[in-house]
């Protein structure tokens, strides 16, 4: 697109890309719904783990919030493919962490528990690439932007990859239990304290 288009066409083209953002979006919350639902139809079907059905809430509300702060993008002044596809792949990214968490079926496990440890390494691994991708979203915000968030915000990320990094090496439950019950609050926290008011 021409550096010298008119900055309202720069609106129009971000609500075309926001179209799809919002689909992919929506398929996610869809996604993680339907299978809360299911749950909740048939709780005898196979046996819950709080440590899966936190992620579960962090995915939900991760989803949210990322609606919610690509809405910045609606001042980017220069949209090209490479741009589009960068936040729409991290869009998708976000969909298919919602499909490790809940997968269409778990027939070949005895349970959610046996599940979430068996798909530990995908779910951490792309839960690490998410924030490592989070970093360039947030510089195509533009560098005051991205002062905006103090260096809470490098530390945040840097925090989520690590921690994924070593759910990825090691099964154990109380680690396990720590990082999905912090993860969820902080993030939550940072939504408050960050994204209360869009600006």
């Amino acid at each position: 697109m021409p550096q010298s288009a008119d900055p309202a066409s720069y609106a129009s083209l971000y609500i075309h890309v926001r179209i799809l953002l919002g689909m992919i979006v929506g398929l996610g919350l869809t996604h993680l719904l339907r299978h809360v639902a299911r749950i909740v139809e048939r709780p005898g079907s196979r046996k819950v783990y709080w440590v899966h059905l936190v992620w579960a809430g962090f995915m939900f509300v991760y989803l949210l919030h990322f609606w919610w702060w690509e809405f910045r993008l609606s001042h980017q002044s220069h949209w090209d493919f490479n741009l589009y596809l960068f936040v729409t792949l991290y869009a998708l990214l976000l969909y298919l962490l919602c499909a490790l968490v809940f997968p269409e079926t778990v027939d070949q496990y005895e349970d959610y528990r046996s599940y979430f440890y068996s798909r530990r390494h995908w779910f951490f691994g792309i839960l690490a690439v998410m924030f490592a991708v989070d970093f360039g979203d947030t510089l195509i915000k533009g560098e005051a932007y991205f002062r905006h968030l103090s260096v809470e915000y490098p530390l945040r990320n840097a925090g989520y990859i690590l921690a994924s990094l070593v759910a990825i090496a090691t099964r154990s439950p109380r680690y396990h239990g720590a990082f999905a019950v912090v993860a969820l609050l902080y993030e939550l926290s940072w939504i408050w304290r960050r994204y209360e008011i869009l600006a």
